[in-house]
C-alpha cells in the first residue's frame, strides 16, 4: 500500500512539472537590454519594453520592479492577449553623476521564472554633458 502511495505521489510530481508554463514559450522581448549612452544629470529618462505573448494563453502581468529605487518600472495592468504585445515602461531618475547598470524584474501569473531586462548608461554633470555635445560630430 506505502508503495502505491510512493507511486501516485510520484506521478503528481512529474504531472505537474510537465504542466508547467516555461517563460521563453511564452514571452518574447523585443528587446532584453538598452543603452541610454550620455545623459545629463537630473534630466530622468524613459524607456519602452516590448513584451509580446507568443503563448496560446493570455498573459498576465504579477509585479514589476526594479534592483533600486533609481529606477522604476511602470506595471502593466491589462491581460496581454495571445499575439498581442504591451509597453513596460522603465524611468531611470538620473540624480547620480556615474556610469549605471539597472536591472528590471517582471513576474508573470503562472510562470515561476522571473523575466529580467536591463537599462545602462552614464549620466553626466551637466557641464560635462554640454562639453560631451559640442565636440560630438554635427550629423
Amino acid at each position: 500500500m506505502k508503495k502505491i502511495w510512493i507511486l501516485t505521489a510520484a506521478l503528481f510530481v512529474s504531472i505537474a512539472s510537465m504542466a508547467q508554463v516555461k517563460l521563453e514559450e511564452t514571452v518574447k522581448m523585443n528587446v532584453e537590454k538598452h543603452d541610454f549612452g550620455k545623459i545629463k544629470q537630473g534630466e530622468p529618462v524613459t524607456y519602452m519594453f516590448e513584451i509580446k505573448n507568443i503563448g496560446s494563453k493570455p498573459l498576465v502581468v504579477e509585479n514589476s520592479w526594479a534592483s533600486c529605487g533609481c529606477t522604476t518600472p511602470e506595471k502593466i495592468t491589462e491581460p496581454i492577449l495571445p499575439g498581442a504585445s504591451a509597453k513596460l515602461k522603465v524611468q531611470y531618475n538620473a540624480a547620480a553623476v556615474a556610469p549605471f547598470t539597472k536591472d528590471v524584474y517582471v513576474k508573470f501569473a503562472g510562470i515561476d521564472q522571473t523575466k529580467t531586462v536591463q537599462i545602462t548608461g552614464e549620466v553626466l554633470s551637466a557641464e560635462a554633458y554640454e562639453a560631451q555635445k559640442k565636440q560630438a560630430p554635427k550629423q
